[in-house]
């Protein structure tokens, strides 16, 4: 290293200056990451002397040789590190955020069961008694029809027998331990959701095994264990932290499970062995995503009869996605709904709540500060609608105006198709008091499972 260094400084000036350039920035990369970049340094020192010799080339060409050769060595960097990731680090990255954000969510669970139970409080559908194997179904469907997967058979029904054990004792374990009580008052086994644990363990069996052949796979294994969270909500079996800490235990399980037989079986029945994901920094970061969020509104606001009201702490729930042109801009939309109570003169009448829905669209703006870690924005304009608004007639009118929101996300890329977004966000949404026009405003914190395309 102290050889390149040296030949840096010492190449004459000017005709090989992008050479020297191109070391000194090498050789310090190298020192921080010196198996890594040892290839990329190679490669760029066999190709920049034709480069940098010739100064008609002008500062442009010899601008864009140092970048690209910093990009590669940069991207070589990445994808080594991420080699060097443990199991135990991928397993934390995957189910920490959703197993963290289900006992974080567990606080505000009574208001978003009150959503269901305003506006679906009859769903009774069985379907998710069989989503939640979909996944599986799928899989062996290929294994039959001769697609070769990652595993043979024997070493695949070796991962999924480790995995369902781990997965079905952890689940019976915190359910017979945590003792809480179903919504619908059934038995004391509602955490977690055994249904939502299965749907992301075969989800994640799924992506395994074929997920390298196709991102679809990956987006409709994922999507399909999403919807079996969700309707076991809707049939009032679970809670919104069930579903959440079912999702973390499912994928940690399969993880551990096929972590376990990649230790017994080593190279044996592994036919595709090169199937770690590789994550690119300039990618498209489109998405579709559930966020689930604690609203804090901002403010007291005048009713009319000389009394301030203000709106209680309450939940959000939404959908949102964007598509992106390239990876720093995009356009989507956000569909939420919005569940807080009415605090008059600092009484909390928690029977009269209302619902703000929300319809909005705009550009997203996204920011890769590393390969797997990306900063992201919006503006978006909506439709602002209060349905319920005869239990609060001297606050607001059933009149809907137009809102306009922001706010930062930081997503984090758990697997090539999954990921999770910490946000906050700020909404100014439309009212009216004593005969005016005016505007309140509130603040949105929490997180989003997210599916990546």
């Amino acid at each position: 290293m102290f050889d390149v260094l040296s030949l840096a400084f010492c190449a004459p000036c000017p005709k090989l200056k992008v050479l020297r350039t191109t070391l000194v920035i090498l050789s310090f990369v190298s020192l921080s990451h010196p198996a890594e970049a040892s290839v990329a340094l190679a490669d760029s020192l066999r190709h920049m002397p034709s480069i940098a010799v010739d100064d008609s080339l002008g500062v442009t060409t010899d601008t864009c040789a140092v970048a690209d050769t910093v990009t590669t060595v940069r991207q070589a960097c990445e994808k080594a590190r991420y080699k060097n990731d443990t199991r135990l680090d991928r397993v934390v990255y995957t189910c920490a955020p959703l197993i963290l954000n289900g006992l974080i969510m567990r606080s505000e669970s009574k208001r978003f069961r009150g959503l269901r139970n305003d506006y679906i409080p009859h769903f009774d559908r069985r379907l998710d008694n069989y989503t939640q194997y979909l996944p599986a179904a799928v899989m062996l469907g290929l294994k039959l029809g001769g697609v070769k997967g990652r595993s043979s058979w024997g070493r695949m029904l070796a991962s999924h027998a480790m995995s369902v054990a781990l997965m079905a004792g952890i689940v019976n374990a915190l359910k017979y331990s945590a003792q809480v009580e179903r919504p619908d008052g059934t038995d004391l086994r509602s955490f977690p959701s055994g249904h939502t644990a299965t749907a992301f363990m075969t989800a994640t069996m799924l992506n395994k095994e074929y997920g390298y052949r196709s991102p679809w796979i990956g987006i409709g294994a994922y999507s399909v264990a999403a919807a079996t969270g969700l309707m076991r909500m809707a049939n009032n079996k679970h809670w919104l932290s069930d579903v959440m800490t079912g999702a973390g235990v499912g994928i940690v399980a399969t993880e551990m499970g096929y972590y376990l037989t990649d230790l017994i079986f080593k190279q044996r029945g592994l036919n595709k062995p090169t199937t770690e994901e590789t994550f690119e920094e300039k990618y498209h970061p489109s998405f579709i995503g559930l966020n689930f969020l604690i609203n804090e509104p901002l403010g007291k606001y005048p009713d009319g009869k000389g009394s301030h009201v203000k709106v209680s702490r309450g939940c959000t729930s939404a959908v949102e996605g964007a598509y992106f042109f390239n990876p720093y801009v995009g356009v989507g939309g956000r569909f939420s709904v919005t569940r807080t109570s009415v605090i008059v003169d600092g009484v909390k009448a928690e029977d009269n709540v209302f619902d703000t829905w929300k319809v909005g669209g705009g550009a997203y703006f996204s920011y890769p500060l590393t390969s797997r870690w990306l900063l992201g924005s919006k503006l978006l304009a909506s439709s602002v609608f209060y349905p319920n608004i005869q239990l609060t007639d001297e606050l607001i009118d059933s009149r809907h105006g137009m809102g306009l929101g922001t706010g930062l996300s930081l997503m984090f890329r758990a697997r090539q198709h999954y990921s999770v977004r910490f946000l906050v966000d700020y909404n100014l949404l439309p009212y009216r008091a004593l005969g005016k026009h005016t505007c309140f405003h509130s603040l949105e914190l929490g997180s989003s499972f997210v599916v990546s395309f």
